[in-house]
């Protein structure tokens, strides 16, 4: 068997190899104006798939860089959004307690027949935390940056809204004010980008994990919650890449 083997030149014509240069050139150049201070605002979105909790909101940020490297700030979110508690999320303790509650109304004949309790709730979020952020410049466009730790408090309000008898005498029992309110810590990381429409306009992305474990003497677990961002950053301040 014979093989015949093609070779291919290609030959780039001056003028696009000189263009390739120069573009790659001005990626990689890294960035010449960074500003002392930062500012952010967009929407925000919670999601803590345990309980089927997703929230809609908005979050703000404010930054101090201390080099071009390292910078630290805090930011702040507020969000809500609507779950359904079923008794497979409550402390063993609750559960024992209202399975007996409804194995004697049904043996009564007050639940029908395929009864299943699920308690719909109104969630309010607000989220508070600071920490230690790294970035990465290499990119004249695009700053990655990294939130190897980050430490916070969040606030929660959730509202009960029972749909029958048998959920509303529940409610009346886990919050006879019709809400529940908790405050917990949290530890979380995170990170995004910045793609850089100016020196002092980006458009950021960023992306957080957190763990909690709100209501803890109602719910059996904490959970995870993942908290995505997008919005208007905002530069200012003195360029300290001088």
């Amino acid at each position: 068997m014979q093989h015949v083997y093609i070779r291919v030149r290609f030959r780039m014509p001056p003028i696009a190899m000189a263009a390739v240069v120069c573009l790659a050139g001005t990626a990689f150049a890294g960035q010449d104006y960074v500003t002392r201070f930062d500012a952010f605002g967009g929407y925000a979105f919670l999601d803590s798939p345990r309980i089927g909790l997703f929230e809609n909101g908005f979050a703000t940020q404010i930054g101090f860089r201390a080099n071009t490297l390292i910078s630290a700030g805090f930011d702040y979110s507020i969000t809500s959004g609507d779950a359904t508690l079923t008794p497979n999320l409550l402390t063993n303790t609750l559960q024992q307690q209202l399975g007996a509650q409804l194995l004697a109304l049904a043996t009564e004949g007050v639940i029908p027949p395929g009864y299943s309790l699920e308690m719909p709730v109104h969630s309010r979020t607000q989220t508070f935390a600071a920490g230690p952020q790294l970035s990465f410049r290499h990119f004249r466009q695009l700053t990655l940056f990294l939130r190897p730790i980050f430490f916070g408090g969040i606030h929660e309000v959730a509202t009960l809204k029972p749909r029958d008898q048998i959920a509303a005498g529940v409610a009346m029992q886990l919050a006879p004010s019709g809400h529940l309110s908790d405050n917990t810590w949290f530890l979380g990381a995170g990170g995004g980008f910045d793609l850089l429409l100016s020196r002092h306009l980006a458009v950021r992305t960023q992306t957080d994990v957190v763990w909690d474990h709100l209501f803890s003497n109602v719910l059996a677990n904490g959970r995870w919650t993942v908290r995505f961002s997008i919005g208007p950053a905002f530069n200012f301040g003195p360029n300290i890449k001088k």
